[in-house]
């Protein structure tokens, strides 16, 4: 009975053989995705390529981000190009002002998005659906306002330019040497371990438990204000490590580089890949910056194309192409699975 369920939850078809498959042989999928990455720098593409994945890599750490607020905690952000913004200006002016290390530059530039996020999450604790997606989308454009009028320290509208490339031990992390490329595989790494440790701990099912139900969350005394208060603070955080590596990835940032295009591209790609689900980031920033670029005669229409899919997906598939298992019942650590047949 329960697969026959899973299976309509999942779907039917070439998506829930590919889900199967996955699901099957999820070890040996990743192994063989890791060697491939690694290799990439070795198969000639040229740098227009590698900018490319590095791109993909940026936007899918920027979903995971906004994926832990919307996805699993059920609270939708409009304005996560505020906190990408704050990570990647903290980032660049260190770099360019102080001259500190790529490494401290953005610890303190994730670091400052967080606390912004933790003085948003504060005063919206009872606000969801669209009310916190109104708030969020004005503190989006508070902050880009701030980018453009604080020009004795961001330059207004003239923005930051020659920002220098991360260096370790006098190294220079450039596209021709495919430093920034493992940089970001790095990150994107470090960022995915982390996601996937706070998900399977007690917090992550605190988050799942209070995006169901936060009436259900609160009877069995799940701290409903901090686990909120929490999830900001980890988005935001995800958030702006992502923009303090994108702003010495790409050398020139100016407000125009954290528009609410920029959220809305966040938001399809969660939407697109799967919310409540880690590997459908990746599929959803792979397909939505890939996308641009082999359809550069519909760019004056590209955020209608978005919309349409996004209207597509919530009336076919509203889990997103990988997110049948963020509708699947958790899964029971294996004491507790061997307590329950004893039981019965």
């Amino acid at each position: 009975m329960s697969d026959n369920k899973n299976k309509e939850t999942a779907g039917s078809g070439f998506i829930y053989h590919m889900e199967l498959f996955l699901e099957r042989y999820k070890l040996p999928v990743s192994a063989v995705c890791a060697l491939v990455l690694l290799a990439v720098p070795f198969m000639g593409f040229s740098q227009y390529i590698m900018r490319i994945l590095i791109m993909i890599g940026v936007y899918t750490m920027l979903g995971m981000g906004l994926n832990i607020l919307t996805g699993y905690v059920g609270q939708l952000s409009l304005g996560h190009a505020g906190f990408f913004g704050i990570g990647a200006y903290t980032g660049a002016l260190l770099m360019l002002r102080l001259g500190v290390n790529f490494v401290f530059a953005a610890i303190v530039g994730a670091c400052l998005a967080a606390l912004c996020g933790l003085l948003l999450g504060l005063p919206t604790l009872r606000l969801k659906g669209t009310y916190l997606a109104i708030v969020t989308l004005g503190f989006g454009e508070i902050a880009r306002m701030v980018f453009m009028n604080w020009a004795p320290v961001t330059n207004g509208t003239l923005g930051l330019k020659n920002i220098p490339r991360p260096s370790f031990f006098g190294f220079d992390l450039t596209l021709a040497n495919h430093g920034l490329y493992y940089l970001m595989l790095v990150l994107v790494a470090l960022v995915t371990v982390s996601c996937l440790a706070i998900i399977r701990s007690k917090t992550g099912r605190s988050f799942i438990a209070i995006k169901e139900d936060e009436i259900a969350a609160t009877m069995m005394g799940i701290q409903i204000t901090r686990s909120k208060v929490l999830a900001f603070v980890i988005s935001a955080f995800i958030t702006g490590l992502a923009g303090s590596f994108y702003a010495p990835l790409v050398g020139f940032i100016d407000p125009n580089s954290f528009t609410f295009d920029v959220s809305s591209l966040i938001i399809s790609i969660v939407i697109l890949g799967g919310m409540g689900t880690i590997r459908g980031m990746f599929l959803g920033a792979v397909v939505l910056i890939i996308f641009p670029e082999v359809s550069r005669f519909l760019m004056d229409y590209r955020f209608v194309v978005y919309g349409i899919i996004l209207v597509v997906m919530m009336r076919f598939r509203p889990q997103g192409v990988l997110g049948w298992k963020s509708q699947m019942p958790y899964k029971l650590p294996r004491l507790a699975r061997e307590e329950l047949a004893k039981q019965s």
